[in-house]
């Protein structure tokens, strides 16, 4: 009875110490660094709130490497595999074709990956409906601009891929929806971290009359926001538009004034946050592709937009309930839209 007893005592103190183990989870960003004030930032975020939520140390429990180029991805993927860090997850697709390799070599080790889909078993892919908040940004960029009796808006994207196409065609087809007439001029960086060609490309729009321009081009999008703070510090008021996180707080230009009119946010914070709650769990949903939308609250607008009012809010809201109710349908390219 006794030796029974010892034994149970035993198995519980060890289930403890396996409970209490911290895990570990290392994130490679892509070329747009740690603090893009976007896509890397936010997925960062989410694995800060992890950390400590659950008494993890910031580099030692829970660390970043920064990728400078494309040839960085494959050796910083294997460096935390190396590691044996519990989580490595890498944000971006163009990682696909490097947690794929390195998911082969290291098929003890767990990844998540964030806007693409790799099928295997020991990754799970985490992907965001992109074009649905970028729909929404695209009804308030249309109503704005009919307020203020203004006709052209803009989008910028990064490298010209379906995945951004997709944010070019939300954002068109949320402009249509609600001013027709309003044009809408589109260009492309071709990269993630290039801020001063998205500089570049927003006093093209600008200058050709672009309001408000639509960035999602991580690192180079912030270029954008730049030239709308600069314009409108000088009185020539042009509004930037937000993506992947609340970017209110970036477009601060004078007494509290921040030229960005909204932000399309796609919660990677919560990807990163709840697939590494699932590792700590023990439910890693490995081989499986995570779908964040409007429904499930994964993309949206923040709750708090200063510089929309209560009339194009609400409307942004009916919208929104359409959408996640299945009732329209957003396009995804912008060949789509009639």
């Amino acid at each position: 009875m006794k030796k029974r007893i010892v034994l149970v005592l035993l198995a519980l103190m060890t289930a403890a110490v396996l409970f209490a183990a911290p895990i570990k989870v290392g994130f490679v960003t892509d070329t747009g660094g740690i603090d893009d004030k976007s896509f890397n930032q936010g997925t960062w975020e989410g694995i800060k709130l992890f950390a400590k939520e659950n008494n993890l140390q910031e580099g030692t429990d829970v660390k970043y490497l920064q990728s400078t180029a494309d040839a960085d991805y494959i050796p910083n993927l294997s460096t935390f595999a190396d590691q044996k860090m519990d989580l490595i997850v890498a944000s971006g697709f163009l990682f696909e074709q490097a947690i794929g390799q390195v998911a082969d070599q290291y098929k003890n080790e767990k990844f998540l990956i964030i806007d693409t889909v790799v099928a295997k078993p020991n990754v799970v892919s985490a992907n965001f409906a992109a074009e649905q908040s970028s729909f929404l940004v695209g009804v308030a960029a249309g109503l704005k601009a009919k307020a203020d009796k203004k006709d052209t808006v803009g989008f910028m994207g990064g490298m010209e891929v379906p995945l951004i196409k997709a944010f070019e065609a939300g954002y068109i087809a949320g402009v249509k929806a609600v001013a027709p007439k309003v044009k809408v001029l589109s260009d492309y960086s071709g990269s993630f971290s290039d801020a001063a060609k998205g500089q570049a490309l927003a006093v093209k729009q600008y200058g050709a009359g672009a309001y408000i321009i639509y960035q999602a081009a991580g690192s180079s999008g912030n270029g954008v926001i730049k030239e709308a703070k600069e314009r409108s510090a000088k009185g020539d008021i042009r509004w930037s538009i937000g993506v992947d996180k609340d970017q209110y707080a970036d477009g601060i230009y004078a007494d509290g004034k921040s030229c960005i009119l909204t932000s399309a946010m796609k919660r990677v914070d919560v990807a990163s946050h709840d697939v590494a709650g699932m590792v700590r769990d023990g439910k890693f949903p490995g081989g499986t592709n995570l779908i964040f939308n409007l429904a499930n609250k994964g993309v949206g607008i923040p709750t708090k937009n200063p510089n929309l009012t209560p009339a194009i809010e609400k409307e942004i809201q009916k919208y929104a309930d359409q959408i996640a109710a299945g009732k329209i349908k957003v396009p995804t390219d912008p060949s789509q839209i009639k």
